[in-house]
Formats: C-alpha cells, structure tokens, sequence
C-alpha cells in the first residue's frame, strides 16, 4: 500500500524525460568541448594526409633494407 503516488509520480517523471525536447544550442556545446571552428570533414582530410607521409616513410625505410 501507498505505493501508488509514488509510481505515478514515477511515470510523471518519465514521461517529462521522453517526451520534453529542448532546444539545443549546437554552438554552445561546441564551444564547450573546445571545438576550433573547423568542419569535421577538413579533420578527415588531414588524417588522410598522414597516412600518405606514414606510407612514404615505410617505403623509404624498406628501399633502405635492399
């Protein structure tokens, strides 16, 4: 007994959390996480183009071993 104020408060509770959508502040949250400003996507780019360099120095390390 006495159990039924609190589930109901309870389903209350979770309904608030599932169904309330804030607006988000996108630029608030990137500058919280220390984002510089850039697209992701030049990110990728540079990580390409290391890969390129860590090829080339593989190749120059293994043509120096024949």
């Amino acid at each position: 007994m006495g159990r039924g104020r609190a589930k109901a408060k309870q389903t209350k509770v979770a309904r608030r959390l599932k169904y309330y959508s804030p607006d988000t502040d996108l630029n608030a949250l990137a500058r919280e996480l220390g984002a510089d400003g850039k697209p992701v996507t030049a990110r990728a780019d540079e990580s390409v183009d290391d890969e390129s360099e860590e090829d080339d120095a593989y190749d120059r390390w293994a043509s120096s071993e024949n």
